[in-house]
C-alpha cells in the first residue's frame, strides 16, 4: 500500500477499500502522506466523489487515526452538531437540558469559523472557564454536571485535522465527502451512542439552499448510522440570526435568559426539537414530540440551569454565575443604535454580513492567531417580519472603538432590507431526517 497507488485508483473512479482508506489516514495522521499527496486526495474526492461506501469507509478511518473514547455510564451517551449559523448558540442550551432529562453530553466542539461563531468562543467568554481539558478533566466534569463542552484534543482524529488544514488552502472545502467525513469522525471519537444534526440553511448558513442542505443532511444521516451511531437531522432556518444576539458573550446572554429567566423564542423552540430527537432516537423517550416536551420542562423547572452551573464551576468558572450572570459576562465600552432609515417591515437579512461585520469587531478571527473580543458583537435584533418606523432602532452594536462601531453599521444598513409589504416568513424547521 503506498500513497501513488490510492491517488490512481481515487483519479481514476475506482472504489477505495477499507483497508486503502485506513492507510491513508494513518498517513495523514504520522506524516507517512505528504501534503501534496494530501491536497490531491482532497481534489480528487471533490471531482470523483468516494461513493457511499467510501464516504463511510473515510469516517471510520479517520476517526480511527487517535483516540476513541468508551464510556461506563448508566444511561445513554448523546450529543448534537451544528453545520454553523449566525447567532446559533443551541449548544450552551441544549447540554444541560439534554443532561437535566438522564443522558450523557460530552459534547467536544469547534471554534468560531468564517462568518460562523464558534461554541468553544462562546462559552470561554464567561471568566474562568477553560475548554482544553485532558482526558480524565473532561470525563470529571460529564460525571459531575451531567455534560461538557470541550475542544478535541490532539489525539481525537488527528487525520481529520491534518486533512482539513489541507482543505482550507486547496479550494476542496465544499465536498460533501470530505465535509460528512470530517465531522464524523471527531463525534464518532467521542464514543457517542446517539447524534442529533442541525443542518443549516439561509443567508446566515454555509449551505444556501435547501438542497445543498439537504444533500448534506442526508450523507451525515447515512454515514453516521452506517457507522453504528443512531443519527438523525433538522434542517434548520438561518435567514436570519437564530439568537437577538451576534458576538460570543451577548449570546451567552441571550442563552441564560432561556435557561434562567423563560425567555421563549425560536432559540427555545429549536433547542427543544433537536434535544426531543435526541432523547427518541436513543430511547429515553417514546417519541420527538415526548422529548420535546421533556426539554421544555428540564427547561422551565430550572434543572436545566443546574446542570450549567455545575458544568460551568468544574470547567474554572464562577460557582455562583446562574444566579448572577450579568455580572460576570463582560461588556463593550462603546455601544451604538443602528436605526431604521424608512418605515417598513424587515423583510430579509443577509446573515452572512452580518456575522462578518462581528469578526471585524474583534468577535471573531480573520487569521488564526488573532484573539477574539468577547465583548463585541450586536443585540437586540429585530426580527424578520418587524413594522418599524423611520429612527427605530432595529439593532444595537457593542464594539470596543467608535470607529469600529461607526463601521459597523454603515455594513448592517446594508444587511437589513426593509419593504412596504410584509415578508412571508420561512420556517424555523425545514424538514427532519432519519
Amino acid at each position: 500500500m503506498d500513497a501513488r497507488t490510492i491517488l490512481v485508483r481515487l483519479r481514476n473512479g475506482d472504489p477505495l477499500d477499507q483497508d486503502a482508506l485506513r492507510w491513508f489516514a494513518r498517513g495523514l495522521a504520522d506524516g507517512a502522506v505528504s501534503d501534496a499527496q494530501a491536497g490531491a486526495f482532497a481534489m480528487a474526492a471533490l471531482i470523483k466523489g468516494l461513493g457511499d461506501a467510501g464516504r463511510t469507509g473515510l469516517t471510520l478511518a479517520m476517526r480511527d487515526s487517535g483516540d476513541v473514547l468508551t464510556w461506563d455510564m448508566d444511561a445513554p451517551v448523546v450529543d448534537k452538531h451544528s453545520t454553523g449559523g449566525v447567532g446559533d448558540c443551541v449548544s450552551l442550551i441544549l447540554a444541560p437540558a439534554l443532561a437535566a432529562c438522564g443522558v450523557y453530553v460530552p459534547m467536544i466542539s469547534g471554534r468560531g469559523l468564517g462568518h460562523t461563531g464558534g461554541t468553544l468562543d462562546k462559552i470561554e467568554s464567561i471568566p474562568g472557564v477553560r475548554t482544553d481539558l485532558t482526558e480524565a478533566q473532561f470525563r470529571r466534569v460529564v460525571g459531575e454536571a451531567g455534560c461538557a463542552i470541550v475542544s478535541a484534543s490532539g489525539d481525537i482524529a488527528p487525520a481529520d485535522k491534518r486533512l482539513y488544514a489541507v482543505r482550507d488552502v486547496t479550494g476542496t472545502v465544499e465536498s460533501l465527502d470530505l465535509i460528512t467525513a470530517s465531522i464524523l469522525s471527531k463525534k464518532l471519537a467521542a464514543g457517542l451512542e446517539g447524534l442529533v444534526l442541525d443542518v443549516k440553511t439561509g443567508s446566515g448558513a454555509f449551505m444556501k439552499t435547501a438542497e445543498d442542505a439537504r444533500a448534506l443532511a442526508c450523507a451525515l444521516v447515512e454515514t453516521a448510522n452506517a457507522a453504528g451511531c443512531k443519527t438523525s437531522a433538522l434542517i434548520s432556518d438561518m435567514s436570519q440570526p437564530l439568537a437577538p444576539a451576534c458576538g460570543n458573550a451577548l449570546e451567552v446572554a441571550a442563552c441564560m435568559e432561556v435557561l434562567c429567566d423563560g425567555a421563549g423564542g425560536p432559540l427555545h423552540e429549536l433547542t427543544c426539537v433537536l434535544g426531543g430527537v435526541a432523547l427518541a432516537s436513543c430511547g429515553v423517550s417514546a417519541d420527538v414530540e415526548a422529548g420535546t416536551e421533556a426539554m421544555a420542562r428540564a427547561l422551565s423547572s430550572g434543572r436545566a440551569a443546574e446542570h450549567w452551573g455545575r458544568m460551568i464551576a468544574v470547567m474554572g468558572g464562577p460557582r455562583g454565575f446562574t444566579d448572577q450572570w450579568r455580572r460576570f459576562l463582560p461588556e463593550a465600552p462603546v455601544i451604538r443604535e443602528v436605526k431604521a432609515a424608512r418605515a417598513g417591515y424587515v423583510a430579509a437579512m443577509d446573515g452572512e454580513a452580518m456575522g462578518l461585520t462581528v469578526v471585524a469587531l474583534g468577535g471573531g478571527r480573520q487569521v488564526e492567531t488573532d484573539l477574539v473580543d468577547p465583548a463585541v458583537g450586536v443585540s437586540d435584533i429585530v426580527p424578520l417580519g418587524t413594522r418599524v418606523e423611520a429612527g427605530q432602532v432595529i439593532m444595537r452594536i457593542h464594539a470596543a472603538r467608535t470607529g469600529a462601531a461607526q463601521a459597523a453599521e454603515a455594513a448592517l444598513h446594508k444587511a437589513v432590507c426593509l419593504s412596504d409589504e410584509a415578508p412571508d416568513l420561512p420556517p424555523l424547521i425545514h424538514e427532519r431526517i432519519g
